[in-house]
């Protein structure tokens, strides 16, 4: 196991990231969307800490949901005139996705047709990372995920260059959050713990993360529903979707994520539904092959797999996308070719994508 990322937990977890901050840099590029870091108060928090560190800094808020190759050149150009020298993410999974791959391109000589070819890059500029939602769990991964907009592809890659040095995770940053955000970024957090047991490169040492991850996301995602400002759940949330982080940086992902790309880049699909949607198939699918593992985790929590997809029908993650043949045909290569796929327990058809896609 390999996580060189320094992790900073709990309510006052910007406040104790003062001390790590100036060795990283003398002037930050912050990265985010239009809305989310101030909505959550992280960006209020954060300017008058650095400021009161010495740290200059330049802000970029033009990071959309799944963020665009396009964009991040932009940015790359940005950082590169506004002489920092390192880059603090502030949102979601994309801010931080965004900043992970800004800091490659800002760094080494890419074009944009290479950006998903890791081999490219042999530097990196530092990364902070403070999330503001419990999903992705990139503050703690080497994964950088992006769409290509003239081609409506969303691919990811990866480098141990753009782990981040520093996760600084506030629980509160996420009370702002509206059902539909949390519940979607749960999902993607339970897919990636999920993950960490159907993928050919699992680890048993990540196993009690896994355990621990699940228990906490069935337990308090309901509790969020009636009680969104419940700061004891926002926490518990956002303590699983770090272990589901953890877990992916060490076993990546698989077909539950490659399947939900397209989804997501065609369909507009957000992230973590598009892995929610397919989640029973892909179990029934995987459960041959990974039985021993997943009854385990069954057996540890007092359920069973049935129990776990009516667990996931309370929350109406049933789609009904009646998706165009055109698409199916047009996307099983994408989805054949991904990188995610090495990782699958089993060896995956193109007829088996196709029922998938089906299915929704």
């Amino acid at each position: 196991m390999f996580n060189p990322t320094r992790v900073i937990f709990g309510s006052n977890a910007l406040e104790n990231s003062r001390k790590y901050l100036p060795a990283l840099g003398k002037k930050a590029f912050i990265v985010c969307g239009r809305t989310s870091a101030n909505l959550s108060g992280a960006l209020a928090q954060l300017l008058p800490l650095l400021d009161d560190l010495g740290i200059r800094y330049q802000v970029f808020n033009e990071v959309s949901e799944n963020p665009s190759v396009e964009t991040v050149f932009q940015a790359a150009q940005i950082f590169s005139n506004s002489q920092s020298d390192f880059l603090i993410a502030c949102g979601g999974g994309s801010p931080i996705d965004a900043t992970k791959a800004i800091s490659l391109v800002a760094a080494n000589s890419v074009r944009e047709e290479q950006i998903f070819d890791s081999s490219f890059y042999t530097k990196a500029f530092p990364i902070v990372a403070i999330p503001t939602t419990s999903g992705t769990g990139s503050e703690a991964t080497p994964y950088s995920v992006l769409t290509l907009l003239k081609s409506k592809k969303k691919a990811g890659f990866g480098s141990e260059l753009i782990f981040p040095k520093l996760a600084i995770c506030d629980p509160s940053f996420s009370l702002s959050l509206p059902w539909n955000v949390t519940l979607n970024s749960g999902i993607d957090a339970l897919s990636h713990l999920l993950e960490g047991i159907y993928s050919n490169k699992r680890n048993p040492l990540l196993y009690p993360n896994i355990l621990s991850g699940f228990e906490l996301i069935l337990k308090n995602l309901p509790i969020l529903a009636q009680d969104p400002h419940n700061l004891c759940a926002r926490s518990a949330m956002m303590q699983a979707a770090l272990y589901g982080g953890i877990t992916i940086a060490e076993t990546s992902t698989t077909l539950q994520h490659s399947i939900g790309y397209p989804l997501t880049s065609v369909y507009n699909v957000p992230h973590g539904l598009a892995n929610g949607i397919v989640m029973k198939q892909i179990m029934e699918l995987y459960y041959p092959h990974v039985k021993v593992e997943l009854d385990w985790l069954f057996n540890k929590l007092s359920l069973t797999k049935r129990d776990f997809f009516l667990w996931l029908d309370e929350f109406g993650l049933d789609a009904h996308l009646s998706l165009e043949d055109g698409f199916i045909t047009n996307r099983i290569p994408e989805v054949m070719t991904s990188r995610n796929m090495a990782n699958n327990p089993c060896s995956i058809s193109e007829k088996e994508v196709d029922a998938l896609f089906r299915s929704l």
